[in-house]
């Protein structure tokens, strides 16, 4: 089953196919070795391309596989959506969940179908950036997918562990002559309630449709498929009709207009129309599919009355265009009414949250002012929105889990009807102004004498044949008429004497409308009094007086419904079966028809469970609506929410979804469910047909959400949350089109600031464009301040050009103006502007300018910015000592000032600023209690964002300009707090890197362990980031610190692990610098050094020839090299040697050539191989400059010159070719000036002088010596 946005119009919720024979069946119910869990996957589409979003989802793949390790959000995202999670698996994209209850797999299958859990996955898995994107967010939807048989094998298991729950007899059953009495008769299709008897293929059963108990075979069982029905029946008990003949209206549309009658029908009551075959007949209201009646006026005799639409011809009415629950637009705006007076409180805080100060308050240079709400908003929020707003009815009503009664009028009273009857006592108020007949009598009258005149007032007005207006009052179920047309009478039991007294002249006269419908006040009144059983009298009496009349269609409807409703309540269905399906066909079929009592919840009930027994869906939906619409009238909230979720998924009209969609967003936002609060009003704006407009309370209700996902009271929000601007678009569009400029132009100022808050001055620059057009329509103060936001927006983007069109003209148009505050408003703006461009003189003058403004006025918080912003300017212009004056001055006046949030946060700035002048000018003690001040600032509004910026400066401060280990630690430890508080995983995992290095640093037991500690968490990290580079790294490094911490066994797990992360991430590069630092753990350190050549020889010098990567190769064969020198390998040392020489030529780089060739030297002579080792000393030597530039080359030729003379003379017993190579090597420390190191060398030449070697030779023998290299007769 996949699921996007899009409602299905189907009925969706969980499909269950017939099992065809009874044993699959009897093995689907016995059953339940299955797997608990389901697997959810999700995939990210682009409705324009119909395919996968590629980035986006690779997005949310890596932003889920952050969340695999910490899953605390999403589980509270999926316990809003009714489900457990189990785990997560972001490689595949998949979510399992569990359940544990009916309950749980009916919430979530809804929400499911609804497409709130694919909204609330986006909510989840998307950042701001998303949310800003106005076109991404419209044509990206994300697409889930469960395992639908799967849902439905674990729905029915459910329903056994329960053991108690509603089939559908999916064949005839009837009694076995031997057990006759223990069995259930059974029809096909007839319902059943049933409770598991364990261990046996026989359950116990009672049937809806009769009421009788007794076993019934588990194979002829088929359980509801769809939890509400489920869930329906079990709240409101009750027996339903049966049909045994299949109804024709259960596969038709709701129809109208006129039918024809393909059946003759004689009627059996005087209610009932007689029509013949072939006759037209005209319908009244509607005819739905799934009721055994509706009202039809016959052309032919114009008579009314109940028709049965199994004679009537289908095909013959006009078919509704689109299946509703709705009959009129009336209807379905009755379920606005919970919004419906709100719209001009929220207009009003929305006009609250778009507030600025910017005409007013200057800014400060490089500080994005963020406006934040008052701290307070209990004064401006709208009464109807604060918080502490519960409502009585939501908290004192709980579910009625049973509607039980009995047929005692005193002894079946239910707890509801006594509430019921105390909560309206009976007031009387005398109205002012009454459009209704007033009926006044005269009580002075004995009432003994009952002489007719006193009654004929009375008589005459409700005589009146059919219906007029003024009788609505009589039918309502507020009981109106009490304070309308019979406001004289103090006293309920007077009135009900007098109209009884009046009911007995209207039968003495025969006067047949005014006798019904005083029988049916007096009705009321009883059912009032929970007088149920004299109640029935009275309507009883009305209806068998109207004798089938139907002129009063609204008296008629009324009559019926109180008289089923009664019924019901004392249980007679056995007395009216007929009665209650012709008040249901009233109830259902009539548009616009109001309530007339506060029991016809349980006609409703009864007609929804004719719905269920018939599988009609639209009468089902409508149903629901009637549900809905009685329950709001009775306040009785807590209710709704089922009926409305279940008819949203009954419902394939824009209209009506836009009509659902509103009441479900309320009442998820009174049952504390953020996401599905806003997944139901985006889930709104994504289904509604063109024009449909969001309205104004349902855009404070998503900002309400959104904050409590953001963790913030919704009374002290500093920030509006990106997951809110959908709907602010929405309201947008709704305002334009609705020409209302002021809630438009607040609408565009708080899209702005969204955007300023999240760093895209674009996205701000666009709306606040808007708002200076609005803005100029409204007014001029309006124009002004749009002028400024939007010159601020351009300033914040570094557009400083735009800003400065927008501010030259704004100054030439204040000249002419008083208000000396703006004129220095508009000052400070253009020396921001004017430093922006570079041009320091004029934005200094504008600066003073917009200073002295401030100083009339006595502004200290803005002659505090203008200096700031004087201190900056210096600053950057590299002026030292002025910018240090004018800073000290702000913070000084800063200091003066009423702590808040807004100025404390400017000092910040303002202390940064002075601590670096005071550090370039090497003042370091001021500059660190600058920042250290300006961290406390941000601790004491707990200001995340500015103890980011200090602290990383503190960082700084102790690594780079005072350096101090233990102190960068310290600073280093709150920034990663910053950073976990922020959720900002990739900043977490680098700062545990770095907190791993500075550990390492300080190389002690303790440190290298707290060390291991932060490389580890950085390593889970970016696991879950899947940053693999940085990952290999962490392996790396944890791997480095179980060698220093000599706990050797792991060293090669660590190192091996993080070259195979390498090495699958398919970037060379990366694991060739992981294999030499791999080795370079044990070439740098003290034990296992030669485990150092598996990783140099077999790792890092294949990849590097395969890169090309020759410099690389080279300085890892130097290692090699000098490693094995090291470990006295002198035959493997050579040909490392010999392979860096060689390689050190191809590069040209002389530098490199000449560290090869002398550690080639080096080698040669330890194999004792000196004529070689000669010839190399003599190769460095050559690639040296032929004048010494520096004394560390002296030191060089001094210290290989010398070496060459013992070598020459110690091993090849040259005495006299020695002597020339000391007398180089003196010439050497000469030029270098080292005593020290002459004396050393005049002593090693009277040595070599007085030796016998000496007096042997005549002279030096080096050209008997052959000179490969030095001589450049022979390369490498």
């Amino acid at each position: 089953m996949e699921q996007g946005k899009e409602t299905p119009s189907k009925d969706p919720t969980i499909s269950s196919e017939v099992i065809a024979s009874s044993e699959d069946k009897e093995k689907c119910f016995l059953s339940q070795n299955m797997t608990p869990d389901l697997t959810l996957s999700f995939s990210v589409k682009s409705r324009s391309r119909r395919c996968v979003n590629g980035p986006l989802q690779e997005a949310a793949r890596r932003r889920l596989w952050a969340l695999e390790n910490e899953d605390q959000e999403v589980r509270a995202l999926f316990k809003d959506l009714s489900a457990r999670l189990v785990g997560i698996q972001s490689q595949k994209a998949q979510f399992l969940i569990t359940f544990k209850t009916v309950e749980e797999i009916w919430k979530f299958s809804t929400y499911l179908n609804l497409g709130y859990v694919s909204a609330c996955l986006e909510h989840l898995l998307f950042d701001h950036k998303y949310w800003l994107n106005c076109r991404l967010v419209e044509d990206t939807e994300i697409q889930v997918s469960v395992d639908e048989k799967h849902l439905e094998t674990i729905y029915l298991g459910l329903l056994i562990q329960e053991g108690h729950f509603f089939c559908r007899a999916v064949c005839s059953v009837a009694q076995p002559p031997e057990k006759e009495g223990e069995y259930l008769t059974l029809w096909k299709k007839e319902l059943i309630s049933v409770k598991i008897v364990e261990g046996g293929s026989e359950w116990e059963g009672v049937s809806l449709v009769t009421g009788q108990r007794g076993l019934v075979p588990v194979s002829a069982l088929e359980p509801l498929p769809l939890p509400f029905h489920q869930w329906f029946l079990k709240n409101y008990p009750g027996s339903c009709g049966f049909s045994r003949k299949r109804d024709w209206t259960g596969s038709y549309q709701i129809g109208r207009g006129k039918c024809k009658a393909w059946k003759e029908y004689e009627r059996e009551e005087k209610d009932e129309l007689n029509f013949h075959q072939g006759e037209s007949i005209e319908i009244i209201g509607f005819v739905i599919p799934g009721l055994q009646w509706f009202i039809g006026k016959s052309t032919r005799s114009g008579e009314v009355g109940f028709v049965p639409t199994r004679n009537i011809d289908p095909e013959s009415y006009s078919p509704m265009n689109k299946s509703s629950a709705f009959f009129s637009d009336e209807e379905r705006c009755s379920l606005w009414v919970l919004g419906r007076d709100r719209k001009a409180e929220c207009a009003s805080f929305l006009h609250t949250l778009a507030h600025t100060d910017i005409a007013s308050v200057y800014r400060l240079s490089g500080f994005e002012s963020i406006q934040n709400l008052p701290n307070d908003l209990s004064a401006s929020q709208p009464e109807g929105f604060k918080e502490a707003r519960t409502g009585r009815a939501w908290e004192e009503h709980q579910a009625v889990g049973s509607r039980q009664s009995s047929s005692s009028e005193d002894s079946s009273l239910e707890e509801e009807e006594l509430l019921s009857a105390a909560s309206d006592s009976y007031h009387l108020p005398e109205p002012d102004d009454l459009d209704d007949p007033e009926l006044l009598v005269d009580l002075n009258t004995g009432q003994e004498e009952e002489e007719a005149e006193n009654f004929a007032p009375m008589l005459a007005f409700l005589d009146h044949k059919g219906y007029a207006d003024h009788f609505r009052s009589l039918y309502d179920s507020s009981f109106s008429f009490l304070t309308s047309s019979f406001y004289s009478f103090s006293e309920e039991d007077e009135l009900v004497a007098y109209l009884e007294a009046s009911r007995k002249w209207a039968k003495r006269n025969h006067m047949t409308w005014a006798h019904a419908r005083l029988c049916f006040l007096l009705g009321r009144l009883s059912v009032r009094r929970v007088k149920l059983s004299q109640a029935r009298v009275y309507f009883e009496e009305a209806m068998y007086i109207l004798d089938g009349a139907f002129e009063d269609l609204s008296l008629v409807a009324a009559l019926y419904i109180n008289l089923a409703a009664i019924y019901l309540r004392q249980r007679l269905r056995h007395k009216g079966s007929a009665l209650l399906e012709k008040a249901g066909a009233l109830l259902a079929c009539l548009p616009d028809r109001e309530s007339s009592t506060k029991n016809e919840l349980d006609v409703v009930a009864y007609v929804l469970r004719q719905g269920i027994v018939a599988g009609s869906c639209v009468l089902e939906a409508r149903a629901c609506f009637l549900a809905i619409r009685l329950l709001l009238d009775l306040g009785r909230h807590e209710e709704i929410l089922p009926f409305a979720e279940r008819l949203h998924l009954l419902s394939g009209h824009p209209p009506d979804l836009d009509a659902v969609a509103t009441i479900l967003s309320f009442l998820y936002d009174k049952k504390y469910l953020p996401h599905l609060a806003v997944a139901s009003v985006q889930q709104r704006g994504t289904q509604s047909a063109q024009g449909m407009s969001l309205p104004i309370w349902q855009v404070y209700l998503v900002l309400q959400n959104t904050a409590k996902l953001l963790g913030v009271p919704s009374l002290s929000w500093g920030e509006v949350s990106a997951l809110a601007c959908p709907a602010l678009r929405q309201a947008l569009v709704a305002c334009e089109e609705q020409a209302s400029r002021s809630t438009q132009r607040a609408l565009c100022l708080i899209l702005s600031k969204v955007h300023l808050q999240h760093r895209s001055p674009d996205g701000a620059i666009h709306y606040l464009s808007q708002a200076l057009v609005l803005g100029q329509l409204l007014g001029e103060q309006e124009a002004f301040e749009s002028s400024l936001c939007l010159a601020w927006a351009y300033l914040v983007a570094s557009q400083a050009k735009k800003a400065l069109d927008i501010l030259e003209p704004l100054l030439y148009s204040q000249k002419e103006t008083e208000s000396i505050t703006q004129k220095g408003v508009v000052h400070n703006l253009l020396g921001l502007a004017l430093q922006g461009e570079g041009r320091v003189n004029r934005a200094a003058k504008n600066y003073l300018r917009a200073l002295n403004r401030a100083q009339e006025m006595g502004n200290v918080r803005n002659q505090a910015v203008t200096l700031a912003n004087l201190g900056h300017l210096t600053l950057k212009s590299w002026a030292r000592q002025p910018a240090k004056d004018y800073l000290l001055r702000a913070v000084r006046l800063y200091s003066e000032l009423q702590t808040s949030v807004e100025t404390d946060m400017e000092s910040v700035q303002v202390l940064l600023w002075l601590a670096q002048v005071l550090v370039s000018g090497r003042q370091l003690a001021s500059g660190r209690l600058c920042y250290e001040m300006a961290l406390l600032l941000g601790l004491r509004h707990r200001h995340l964002k500015s103890q980011l910026q200090v602290t990383k400066s503190l960082c700084h401060f102790y690594s780079s300009v005072s350096p101090n280990p233990e102190a960068c630690i310290t600073y280093h430890e709150h920034w990663l707090a910053l950073a976990q508080q922020l959720r900002d995983r990739e900043m977490e995992g680098r700062l545990l890197e770095s907190l791993g290095q500075l550990y390492r640093n300080l190389n002690t037991a303790r440190s290298l362990r707290r060390s291991l500690t932060c490389i580890k968490e950085s390593l889970r990290i970016f696991i879950d980031l899947g940053v693999k580079d940085k990952a290999a790294e962490a392996w790396l490094g944890a791997g480095r610190l179980h060698y220093l911490m000599q706990e050797d066994d792991l060293v090669e797990l660590y190192l091996q692990a993080a070259i195979q992360k390498a090495l699958k991430s398919e970037e060379p590069s990366l694991a060739l610098k992981l294999y030499e630092e791999a080795g370079d753990v044990f070439f740098n350190g003290t034990r296992h050094r030669h485990r150092a050549v598996e990783y140099y020889r077999a790792g890092a010098v294949p990849l590097a020839r395969r890169m090309k990567a020759v410099r690389t190769e080279l300085r890892v064969f130097n290692k090699l090299t000098e490693l094995q020198i090291s470990l006295e390998g002198y035959e493997k040392a050579l040909e490392f040697a010999t392979l860096a020489a060689r390689l050190s030529t191809v590069i040209g780089d002389q530098k490199q050539e000449l560290v090869a060739f002398h550690r080639l030297a080096t080698v040669y002579y330890s194999l004792s191989m000196y004529e070689m080792a000669e010839d190399c000393y003599l190769k460095t030597l050559s690639l040296c400059p032929p004048w010494l530039q520096s004394p560390k080359e002296a030191l060089y030729y001094a210290k290989v010159y010398y070496r060459l003379g013992r070598l020459t003379f110690y091993q090849l017993k040259d005495a006299h070719d020695a002597t020339e190579y000391f007398w180089l090597a003196l010439a050497a420390a000469v030029l270098l000036g080292d005593q020290e190191l002459q004396d050393t060398i005049r002593s090693r030449l009277d040595n070599v002088c007085r030796s016998p070697l000496w007096h042997s030779s005549p002279s030096g023998r080096s050209s008997e010596r052959a000179r490969w290299l030095s001589g450049g007769g022979l390369a490498l």
